[in-house]
C-alpha cells in the first residue's frame, strides 16, 4: 500500500488533486482512498489531504501518520508545518518550488529521503495561463510514486478532464499539457 499525505492551501487544489489520483488509481484496478482533512475552511488556509492506494483491499480508515510520500503544493507551508513529520525516510517529498535544494533541505528539518521539485506555478501559467498547481503537482507525485505509467495517468485524466470540463472544454488542452510537462520537469535534488 502507497500513503500519500498532501500540503495545500485552500483554493489551491490539494483535495481535488488527491480525489483526482484516487480516482485514476481506481481507474488502474487498484483499491484506494481520497479525503481531506480540513481545519479552518477559508481561503488560503492550511489543508490536509491523503491518499491510499493498494492492490488489495484497504481496511485502514484514518489519517495518514506515516506516509510514504509527501506532496507540498505551497512551499510557504514549510516554515508553518511539520510536512515531513512521520514521513518515511524510505519515501520521498514532492515540493512545489523555485527555491534551490540548500534552501529547501534547511526546511526539511533534517529528512533524509529523496526530495523532488516543481515549478507547478511556472507549468500552470504557460499551459492555462493561470496559477492552478494541482494539475502539475498530481504528475509530478504519480512520476515519483510509479503509481502508474505516464501513458495511463495521461488517458484517464483525458476522460477525467473532458468530463469534468464538458461546459469549458478550451481548458481540457491546458490541462493535458500541464500533465505532459510536469511529467517531464519534476526532478530530484
Amino acid at each position: 500500500m502507497i500513503e500519500i499525505r498532501w500540503h495545500g492551501r485552500g483554493g489551491q487544489g490539494a483535495k481535488t488533486a488527491s480525489l483526482l489520483l484516487a480516482d485514476a488509481a481506481f481507474n488502474t484496478g487498484k483499491y484506494i482512498q481520497g479525503f481531506p482533512e480540513y481545519g479552518p475552511e477559508r481561503m488560503g488556509a492550511p489543508i490536509t489531504a491523503y491518499n491510499r492506494i493498494s492492490d488489495t483491499p484497504i481496511t485502514i480508515h484514518s489519517n495518514i501518520y506515516e506516509p510514504d510520500y509527501v506532496v507540498v503544493v505551497d512551499d510557504t507551508l514549510l516554515d508553518a508545518v511539520d510536512v515531513t513529520a512521520g514521513l518515511k525516510p524510505e519515501g520521498a517529498i514532492v515540493i512545489n518550488t523555485t527555491k534551490n535544494a540548500d534552501e529547501i533541505k534547511a526546511k526539511l528539518k533534517g529528512y533524509t529521503g529523496e526530495v523532488y521539485t516543481i515549478d507547478a506555478r511556472k507549468i500552470s501559467l504557460e499551459t492555462l495561463g493561470k496559477y492552478f498547481p494541482n494539475t502539475p503537482m498530481l504528475a509530478a507525485i504519480v512520476k515519483v510514486g510509479k503509481i502508474m505509467t505516464d501513458e495511463a495517468l495521461l488517458a484517464d485524466m483525458e476522460g477525467s478532464f473532458k468530463h469534468k470540463f464538458a461546459k469549458k472544454p478550451e481548458v481540457i488542452e491546458g490541462n493535458m499539457n500541464a500533465l505532459k510537462m510536469a511529467l517531464n520537469e519534476v526532478k530530484k535534488i
